[in-house]
């Protein structure tokens, strides 16, 4: 338990010691210290129930936005418009992969929960879909040849999406699902992070040459 869960828990403990002591003197016909009892044990639950309202809503927003490791890639230049990915997943799972174009896309499947159930502990889950080449000049995506690599493997392990599909009783605690994609350009040495928020995937920067690529683009 954190520190303001114990204080908060101490002066709801002490709330209900008045209170109860409060019950003792009227009891005891001895109104007027029955009275202080009573106004002190309510004045410390109200306390404690407001202050745990606004505990749980900053947990909340703490939920929204919070945001989850996926994957790391790095490039490597191997000729003109072409690129060796490197990909390393959440699971510690390395993937090379060849890439042509300007950038680079990944692409996943995103279940999202309801903000009550974000506040319970259910973080947005999601599925890597795809990793692909995209050229930055339209013709060139049209004629020059592409590059998409499947992610996706559906034998392997329980497929969450497809429980929760299945299973109606789940319905009240998802709130969405949908695709979500994220593309940077592909750079010698570039390497970027990609995470996963309550929104969808987010890549960054993580090294001088991403960074000098995002520039340039």
């Amino acid at each position: 338990m954190t520190a303001s869960g114990v204080i908060l828990s101490l002066i709801a403990l002490l709330g209900v010691l008045l209170l109860l002591r409060c019950g003792r003197r009227v009891r005891q016909r001895r109104i007027l210290a029955a009275s202080r009892s009573g106004m002190g044990g309510s004045l410390c639950l109200a306390l404690a129930a407001v202050a745990t309202a606004l505990l749980l809503n900053l947990h909340t927003y703490t939920r929204l936005t919070h945001e989850q490791a996926v994957a790391q890639i790095r490039f490597a230049a191997i000729g003109a418009q072409q690129y060796r990915a490197m990909l390393t997943t959440a699971d510690d799972r390395l993937r090379i992969i060849d890439l042509n174009g300007d950038e680079w896309q990944l692409d996943a499947r995103v279940l999202k929960w309801r903000a009550w159930a974000n506040l319970l502990g259910l973080d947005a889950r999601y599925r890597l879909e795809r990793l692909s080449g995209r050229y930055r000049n339209v013709a060139d995506e049209t004629d020059r040849p592409r590059s998409v690599i499947a992610l996706h493997d559906n034998d392997r392990g329980l497929d969450a999406l497809a429980v929760v599909q299945r299973l109606p009783d789940w319905a009240a605690f998802v709130d969405a699902q949908y695709g979500s994609a994220t593309f940077l350009p592909m750079a010698d040495g570039a390497t970027y992070a990609i995470t996963l928020s309550q929104s969808g995937l987010v890549a960054r920067p993580s090294n001088d040459a991403a960074r000098a690529a995002i520039r340039r683009w």
